[in-house]
């Protein structure tokens, strides 16, 4: 099977024109023409992965191995180093970033894995109305995505409507209109932001709470594939920090 073909239903899945202007997602290594003779989806990569890979595949990621041009090419950073372990085994990458999180991600997320009830989607907002003790649902979100600890920023005892963006959504906090809001990475100038607002904050972390797109779109590329002999393997990329509670780490 032709790499453009599947270039082409998953610009049809989810537009790559939809990405933002600082993103690069779409085919950053390999060929339109190139023969693709398996497929993997990850959320990111690493060298383990790569090296477990077959040669002439294709791996979409979630997130882009290049995002700022490259000045250089000696293996010695990140985006290098798997670069020519890619071209070395001639495997295409296509990444799928903040198109996915508009057309589908942050919705998977929020009903799929947390059962929240959604009542609108702004973009990348997702919205749903709780009316539930902080405390409780706090404890929820955790256990949904499987969280040993929360951070958190609690300005109302009870939550009565929240919004969520996956990964790092803070940069958003001017659109949010809700009284919670469940993203990642939350700084701690972010947390002092919130809090002048009135805006309860849960942090679901930036790769739990976008892991799960891998088997989202193994879901989506399911029926496609199997018309074409193929079948989605799901590389289990690793979250690359540890957590440490009272001298355990908890992984």
């Amino acid at each position: 099977m032709k790499l453009k073909e599947i270039y082409h239903f998953l610009n049809e899945l989810s537009p790559f024109e939809l990405q933002e202007k600082w993103d690069n997602s779409g085919l950053l290594v390999g060929n339109f023409e190139d023969e693709i003779e398996k497929v993997y989806i990850s959320i990111d990569l690493d060298e383990e992965i790569l090296e477990s890979m077959d040669e002439n595949s294709l791996v979409i990621t979630h997130h882009p191995l290049i995002f700022s041009p490259l000045r250089r090419v000696n293996y010695d950073t990140y985006s290098s180093k798997l670069l020519k372990i890619l071209i070395q085994k001639n495997i295409a990458l296509i990444s799928m970033h903040t198109n996915i999180d508009k057309t589908h991600l942050n919705r998977f997320v929020a009903k799929e894995i947390l059962g929240l009830d959604l009542i609108e989607s702004d973009e990348y907002i997702c919205y749903a109305n709780v009316d539930e003790e902080f405390d409780s649902f706090a404890t929820k979100i955790a256990r949904s995505l499987g969280l040993e600890y929360l951070k958190y920023v609690k300005c109302n005892q009870r939550v009565k409507k929240v919004a969520l963006v996956t990964g790092a959504g803070m940069s958003l906090i001017d659109e949010v209109n809700a009284d919670c809001f469940l993203t990642g990475d939350i700084k701690y100038h972010d947390a002092m932001e919130a809090k002048a607002r009135g805006i309860s904050l849960i942090d679901i972390r930036h790769y739990e709470s976008e892991k799960h797109f891998s088997p989202l779109l193994e879901g989506l590329l399911e029926e496609y594939l199997k018309k074409n002999k193929l079948k989605a393997i799901i590389t289990a990329s690793k979250n690359p920090f540890k957590f440490c509670i009272q001298g355990e780490t908890v992984e």
